[in-house]
């Protein structure tokens, strides 16, 4: 296991009583579960930046792309001094060096995605962006975010957690003294795990790196993290996970018996078919690399990318 994955994630979300109501929104997963393998850094942007708890509730108002953080039953503007505690605290975050970031839903600071916005005449338009999320975003867009209310849904949950452990073992990598045969051994120990997710940039990635001669080094790494971690936004699906499945039982086409392939092609079948999760023929083929010794397979991250305990191929 590597070290604990440093987290920035919205304080309430920690049971701290920091709303407007003087409560809290604690999400047990993140810190009994997934906090076991995090060390959280608690962010409110409503405190932090001066305002009481409890306080009145806030709300957006105006033009969705730079809307104004008002008061609802005041009416006072909050913007500039939400703007300025953030144009502070966001050089902070980044010596935090963090691999991601857990940010409340429906908040006028902090949510995501469809954050309501109110406008003239009473109309409200749901594509709004919390004024902290969007400037943290936008000064790390690298870093992977995710809202705590859409970690409920298993694929999403998998997908974000999958891509901060990938990003720590890249910052690691790089805090290694990268050479281009490290490089090398990073790309091929990651095959499947990123073929998982898109075989276009898998291929863009590896052309880069078979050319990385011919690169300034250092720009080659920034290409190679660009492009890293745009394939692992992109979702993994049965389809592709049933590719790489087939991929990986190629390694072992002159060990296994007949009635080992037959039992692996059944649990590939089980599985495309929605009767098993993806952990079933995966613990199958796990048991295969063992059995035989495959020396390639066993650095594979796709077979262990997080904590077996966070038990996040256990959906169907």
């Amino acid at each position: 296991m590597l070290s604990p994955i440093k987290i920035g994630i919205s304080s309430c979300l920690m049971g701290n009583p920091v709303r407007y109501d003087g409560g809290h929104s604690h999400d047990r997963f993140l810190t009994q579960t997934l906090g076991l393998f995090c060390e959280y850094v608690p962010v409110c942007p409503e405190v932090e930046c001066g305002m009481s708890t409890p306080r009145n509730s806030l709300r957006l108002e105006g033009d969705p792309d730079n809307p104004r953080l008002i008061t609802r039953k005041t009416g006072e503007d909050h913007t500039q001094q939400m703007q300025t505690w953030i144009e502070k605290k966001l050089p902070d975050l980044e010596k935090e060096n963090l691999c991601g970031f857990i940010f409340k839903s429906k908040s006028p600071s902090s949510g995501l995605y469809r954050i309501k916005v109110y406008g003239e005449g009473g109309k409200i338009k749901n594509n709004g962006v919390g004024l902290f999320a969007r400037a943290f975003t936008q000064r790390f867009p690298r870093i992977p975010v995710e809202e705590a209310g859409r970690l409920n849904d298993p694929k999403l949950r998998e997908n974000f957690i999958e891509n901060i452990f990938t990003l720590q073992r890249w910052r690691r990598f790089l805090e290694d003294r990268p050479t281009l045969g490290k490089l090398v051994a990073f790309h091929t120990d990651n095959k499947l795990l990123i073929l998982s997710h898109s075989q276009e940039i898998y291929r863009e990635m590896g052309k880069r790196v078979a050319g990385g001669k011919q690169q300034d080094f250092n720009e080659l790494l920034d290409t190679y993290e660009g492009l890293l971690l745009k394939a692992l936004n992109l979702m993994t699906t049965l389809k592709k996970n049933i590719n790489v499945l087939q991929h990986a039982m190629g390694f072992f086409k002159n060990d296994l018996t007949p009635s080992e392939k037959q039992e692996l092609l059944t649990s590939f079948d089980h599985y495309r078919d929605g009767y098993v999760p993806l952990i079933v023929p995966l613990t199958l083929i796990k048991h295969y690399v063992l059995k035989y010794d495959h020396p390639w397979l066993k650095t594979q991250t796709y077979l262990n990318p997080h904590p077996f305990e966070l038990k996040l191929r256990n959906y169907f």
